[in-house]
């Protein structure tokens, strides 16, 4: 099938309300509430997302946005990937059901593990640093549960594995629009 005719069976893709590029960090955050403030409440709506990857908060509140008008509204939530869809990108994604995700030819998907820098700093009485060191398991504990959640619903509804994602994740999984089609993590590619 050729493109022109493969995005013509998805006319509504062609103008998508809300138009995400660039990192995903606070003024992403902004720009999509702004954008989401100014649509039509008629209709479904369609979200484009060009990314590299950033701040995988800021995408998990786009996604509960998206997932809370779904929610209250019915409303329809179509999301398209364009060019690069990468780490948070993904994790934004994930908020939509796999049989509403779509994707340009030639974007790729990049999936990894969150990722955490940190430095804990030990000084004190001894009953004073199994607290702090404790905090920090507890942190990373809490961040693994919530990537997890992330990587069930980015797999949701497809041939992928949560078990492969996670066995992949922590080298960096790049998936080309074909193979995340023909393994149902999009609906298909326009």
């Amino acid at each position: 099938m050729s493109t022109a005719s493969n995005a013509t069976n998805y006319p509504l893709l062609a103008s998508p309300q809300i138009q995400l590029h660039g990192p995903v960090n606070e003024m992403m955050y902004a720009a999509f509430k702004n954008q989401l403030a100014g649509v039509s409440s008629d209709g479904p709506l369609v979200v484009s997302i060009t990314t590299l990857g950033g701040d995988p908060e800021m995408a998990r509140a786009m996604g509960d946005s998206i997932r809370l008008l779904r929610e209250y509204t019915g409303r329809e939530t179509l999301f398209l990937g364009k060019v690069a869809v990468y780490s948070a990108g993904a994790t934004f994604m994930s908020a939509f059901p796999a049989d509403k995700r779509f994707l340009t030819r030639g974007t790729r998907l990049m999936i990894h593990e969150r990722i955490m820098n940190s430095t804990v700093q030990l000084s004190g009485p001894l009953n004073t640093l199994a607290p702090v060191l404790l905090a920090k398991l507890n942190e990373i504990q809490d961040s693994i549960r919530i990537q997890d959640e992330g990587f069930a619903a980015l797999v949701e509804g497809s041939s992928v594995t949560l078990d492969e994602l996670k066995a992949k994740a922590p080298s960096n999984w790049y998936i080309e629009a074909e193979e995340a089609r023909d393994r149902g993590l999009v609906l298909d590619l326009i």
